[in-house]
């Protein structure tokens, strides 16, 4: 298994981020535009539990899989969304969204990801996985925030 976990403080309030992780897939397609689709199957009052199908688009390819919400906290200077899924029968990921509310309308913003292999010779592609893909995210994250205002 490999994890990365990194964080950054976003000159956003903390419900103008939290909009892009738990919204619309209009919102959601603003930090991950690869996602073309996400429709609830089965959602839970209490958030966890509930199940999103998701559709990702990977070049010409589009992967069909469900995601679950395996934490959910949306308190007004907390929250957190884990969720996970597997991608391609290759793949378990969990995605771990955090956000703190801090002084002058700012966020601070960690996010932790986990990816183990489900076959043998996947093992040797995350040798060589870096932290590049979760840093451009929390960027891309950072910018699509404050460009919001």
């Amino acid at each position: 298994m490999k994890q990365w976990t990194k964080d950054i403080v976003i000159d956003a309030p903390i419900e103008q981020v939290w909009q892009f992780l738990d919204g619309s897939l209009e919102n959601m397609q603003k930090i991950m535009p690869q996602v073309v689709d996400h429709k609830p199957i089965k959602v839970t009052e209490e958030g966890v539990g509930s199940v999103y199908r998701q559709k990702y688009k990977e070049g010409k390819r589009i992967e069909e899989y469900d995601v679950k919400t395996l934490e959910y906290v949306n308190s007004s200077d907390l929250k957190k969304l884990k969720v996970g899924f597997t991608l391609a029968n290759m793949f378990e990921i969990t995605a771990y969204y955090e956000l703190e509310k801090r002084e002058n309308q700012q966020t601070y913003f960690k996010y932790t990801v986990t990816n183990q292999p489900l076959k043998w010779f996947v093992k040797l592609f995350l040798w060589f996985a870096t932290d590049k893909v979760v840093v451009e995210f929390l960027q891309r994250v950072k910018r699509v925030a404050e460009s919001d205002k």
